[in-house]
């Protein structure tokens, strides 16, 4: 049997409709527009107001998108994989729920929780079940509300989340040198202190307190996480190109987690990328976590073709970081 490789076939997304301003985040907080802009690069972002929809009702439209622009028969997935750090319960795992929604009668599901870095890490997870001969077809959702985890009162993080979930159809093919050719992964454990939910969790379970003293939002210490960041998906970003012979001249685009203008520019400036050549959609979408990447290959799908190579970057909570390289199949 000839050696298996993982493919991306298609892309799906979804945001929800109602957008936030900087402006309506200005009259919530003390910051400016111009505050926002100049710090973290967000103009807008997408909010999922609607009452009891939560990430899972994101991550199906994404794939309900996918699956009716491939035209792709439901009865053939052999799996979901959803990466999230906002599931919409402790259990079940949101993947369970929109494996039902969408009515998939022959695959199994499961959640990843790897912060910002999940898409990446259930991509390549998801190559890995490909590539052993035992799968066909998974769906990889990147999903998360991340408006549900801000605190709407703190003026350094509130500017920063937005709601969204992509998908990407992986398939397996006999095709050399094509689809997730490489990835380097690693995990910092040390990022506890300065990226966390402080409450919620089995160390400290909700109560009274939790909830009075607003313990269950995103707490961040920016200055550190931004400089970690920085570092972590520079340095992964040039040991993949190094490694895999990637130079400004072949690289067709850098695909950035979106947390930060500033750190996506550093990332662009350390591999002598033009920013043309870097998927950027922080402006309209702030951050996102796990969607933003899928969501910017799918606002961007009508620029790639078959043999551009992309480096994926990410960095999240934990701190987990790390970069792949994926070679466009169509």
């Amino acid at each position: 049997m000839s050696k298996l490789n993982a493919i991306v076939t298609g892309v799906g997304g979804y945001v929800p409709e109602y957008v936030l301003t900087n402006e309506e985040i200005a009259r919530m907080v003390d910051t400016t527009d111009e505050w926002i802009m100049t710090r973290v690069g967000i103009k807008e972002r997408r909010i999922l107001n609607e009452e009891g929809l939560g990430t899972s009702y994101m991550a199906r439209k994404a794939a309900k998108n996918l699956l009716k622009k491939m035209d792709v028969d439901p009865d053939t997935i052999d799996a979901i994989v959803l990466s999230t750090s906002s599931a919409d319960y402790k259990y079940p795992s949101t993947a369970s729920i929109v494996l039902g929604k969408l009515g998939l009668k022959n695959a199994y599901a499961f959640d990843l929780w790897g912060a910002c870095s999940g898409f990446m890490y259930a991509l390549d997870q998801a190559a890995m079940m490909i590539q052993s001969g035992r799968m066909k077809k998974i769906i990889v959702i990147g999903a998360d509300k991340m408006s549900s985890v801000t605190d709407y009162k703190d003026r350094q993080t509130c500017p920063l989340f937005g709601d969204g979930a992509g998908a990407v159809m992986v398939e397996a093919t006999e095709e050399e040198n094509v689809g997730v050719l490489d990835s380097f992964f690693r995990t910092d454990g040390k990022g506890l202190p300065f990226l966390h939910m402080k409450a919620g969790g089995s160390v400290c379970p909700p109560n009274h307190f939790t909830v009075d003293h607003r313990l269950h939002y995103t707490y961040q210490e920016g200055r550190t996480v931004f400089r970690y960041a920085v570092t972590y998906m520079s340095d992964d970003c040039e040991l993949i190109a190094h490694r895999n012979g990637l130079t400004n001249d072949n690289i067709r685009f850098v695909v950035p987690h979106q947390a930060n203008i500033r750190i996506i520019e550093a990332i662009a400036k350390r591999l002598d990328v033009p920013m043309d050549k870097v998927m950027v959609n922080i402006e309209h979408f702030g951050n996102t976590s796990s969607a933003s990447i899928p969501l910017a290959l799918w606002e961007n799908e009508h620029l790639l073709k078959k043999g551009d190579n992309l480096i994926m970057t990410a960095f999240g909570a934990g701190f987990t970081h790390g970069a792949l390289y994926l070679k466009w199949a169509y």
